[in-house]
């Protein structure tokens, strides 16, 4: 609860629910703001209509698309750190003035029964709800059984039980939309590379060209990975096969669909379609609803379309939790879009990981726990009681951030970046003890005892970096990152990982940045590191849910390391990350 009248975090023009929900720390000063300014140019003032107003606000800012006002008090109170006591509205009587009332008149809030949305988001949802379903009653393709029976025997010769994923190959070839999906190690890459050289020989034979293929991913990190990945699964394919796509690049999904000031459109639309045959998207998981509605205006009507990702992920950081909707809406359609691979090839040797993600997949507590506490050096429960133990945790970070160090000395871009892919420090918030910041100084005082040096302003030597806004003109886009090197001369730059290679680049030039020697579960999504280090927050956090630990143990490659409690542990499979959203339901019954 706010009580100082002088505090930033309150809105002043605010009276009546407004302001008491304001106080409780439910609704931000912008909600509120939101809410009046949307209030004057409407002609409403009713209390109960603008708090519904400021809480459609408040849903879309984490993460929600939508309000249900039937359940708003239980769900409110669920995203809470600490319980409050407030006046809601009675629900009946609460639905029925949002109704009435000049929001909804006109189209500011859209009303369905009882739940809210602001304007842009219901026509979004109903979009990429349309957008999908148009698809997918296109006509299917003809197919040579025979023919697809001898491609699917030579791409997937060999050992191994591809059974899922012939299966999921067969399906996108029999159709123009397919949604991949499945957990780390389950081959969706190797999926992916062999869809695209049947796929390929497929479109050869029926238009004597080869197809144009987009590769695209939400961040240049994910992009760089699905690139290497296809390639990789190339090598191992038939001289024609590999001809077909060994060469093929990745991008962002931004740079694909064409950047424009607009933060909301593309230069690619309706009206100006990709000209793509195929169209893979990896880390889907990670499309706001926005992003989707934007790539399905954008790719032709006749084009391949491949969405493929985990929906046991966390969702976008902006509204909608597209992939997992996408999943649970088309499950049962007759069109079969959905292939899920559950098959785990990948940990061989580090088993406790695959142990782990497979817990928290079932939601099964007592099973992670486990995982966490056996004698698998792969996965490791550290107790953040223990100093001795927390201490060589640190110790070793720093260690790691030392040759990170040695290499940006040596300007030797490619071992600073390699070092960085070495280890990953993930938290769940930005701030306080548990938190980005406090992690980042932990490990430059660290940093500077080990080398002898102190550190003076934001820019030093072996500095890693993420990048936070997106330059069209540079080609640098929030999400990037990098590690800060000495040059011959003295001066530092930035070596960028990038599709290509490293990309050097001034830092004066940069856009915003921020230190990444801890980060973000969120802003690590798309990513993966050698080893992995998870801060659980507090038990009572909200941030504390089953996908957020999902998503930051399933970036680790080679070791899991989680500092926390049993009981945090259990609190974290225990809670569920749920936005709000109507695009499942749409689909399962046609709009």
């Amino acid at each position: 609860m706010i009580d100082d009248l002088h505090d930033r975090r309150l809105a002043r023009s605010a009276t009546g629910l407004l302001a008491e929900f304001n106080r409780a720390e439910v609704l931000t000063a912008a909600d509120v703001h939101v809410a009046l300014r949307t209030g004057v140019l409407t002609g409403v003032t009713d209390d109960h209509v603008l708090l519904a107003a400021a809480l459609t606000v408040r849903a879309v800012r984490l993460g929600a698309v939508c309000l249900d006002l039937a359940t708003a008090a239980g769900t409110v109170l669920e995203s809470l750190d600490e319980p409050v006591e407030l006046p809601w509205p009675e629900v009946g009587a609460w639905v029925a003035a949002v109704a009435n009332s000049g929001l909804v008149e006109q189209e500011v809030l859209r009303l369905e029964g009882t739940v809210a949305y602001l304007d842009r988001y219901w026509r979004e949802e109903r979009q990429v709800c349309a957008d999908l379903l148009a698809r997918l009653d296109r006509p299917r393709p003809d197919v040579d059984d025979a023919w697809l029976a001898a491609a699917l025997d030579r791409v997937f010769a060999g050992a191994g039980d591809f059974t899922e994923q012939r299966a999921a190959v067969e399906s996108a070839v029999r159709g123009t939309t397919t949604v991949l999906t499945g957990g780390p190690g389950t081959g969706k890459t190797t999926t992916v590379a062999r869809l695209l050289a049947v796929v390929a020989e497929q479109h050869e034979t029926s238009t004597g060209r080869p197809p144009r293929i987009a590769m695209a991913a939400p961040t240049a990190k994910a992009a760089a990975r699905l690139q290497e990945s296809v390639g990789r699964e190339a090598a191992t394919l038939g001289a024609a096969d590999q001809a077909r796509i060994a060469s093929l690049e990745a991008s962002t999904l931004h740079r694909l669909l064409g950047w424009t000031p607009n933060p909301t459109r593309f230069r690619h639309d309706r009206g100006n379609r990709l000209p793509h045959d195929v169209v893979v998207v990896d880390e889907t998981s990670m499309v706001s609803l926005t992003q989707m509605a934007r790539l399905l205006e954008a790719v032709r009507p006749d084009a391949r379309l491949v969405l493929v990702g985990d929906p046991d992920q966390l969702a976008s950081i902006e509204a909608g939790a597209v992939l997992a909707d996408v999943v649970e809406g088309l499950r049962d359609h007759p069109a079969h879009p959905v292939a899920v691979l559950t098959t785990v090839h990948r940990f061989a040797d580090v088993g406790g990981i695959a142990r782990l993600a497979q817990a928290l997949r079932r939601g099964d507590a007592d099973a992670v726990v486990d995982a966490l506490t056996t004698d698998d050096d792969s996965v490791r429960l550290v107790d953040p009681t223990d100093e001795a133990e927390v201490d060589a945790v640190v110790d070793d970070v720093v260690g790691r951030a030392a040759a990170m160090h040695e290499a940006a000395m040596a300007g030797d871009a490619v071992a600073a970046l390699d070092a960085l892919d070495g280890h990953r420090l993930l938290c769940a918030h930005r701030e306080g003890r548990f938190g980005v910041r406090g992690w980042n100084l932990r490990v430059e005082r660290g940093l500077a005892d080990a080398l002898g040096t102190s550190h003076h302003g934001d820019w030093y030597v072996g500095r890693p970096v993420l990048v936070t806004a997106n330059n069209q003109t540079l080609e640098v886009w929030n999400g990037d990152v990098g590690v800060t090197l000495r040059r011959p001369d003295g001066r530092l730059e930035v070596a960028l990982a990038s599709v290509g290679g490293p990309r050097r680049m001034a830092t004066t030039r940069l856009p915003d940045t921020e230190t990444m020697h801890a980060t973000t579960v969120h802003k690590a999504q798309g990513s993966q590191a050698r080893v992995v280090t998870v801060v659980m927050p507090p038990d009572e956090s909200a941030l504390l849910t089953r996908e957020l630990f999902y998503t930051a143990v399933t970036r680790a490659e080679t070791q899991v390391r989680v500092l926390g409690t049993p009981a945090s542990v259990r609190a974290a499979v225990e809670r569920r990350a749920v936005r709000a959203s109507g695009l499942a339901d749409r689909l399962r019954t046609g709009g």
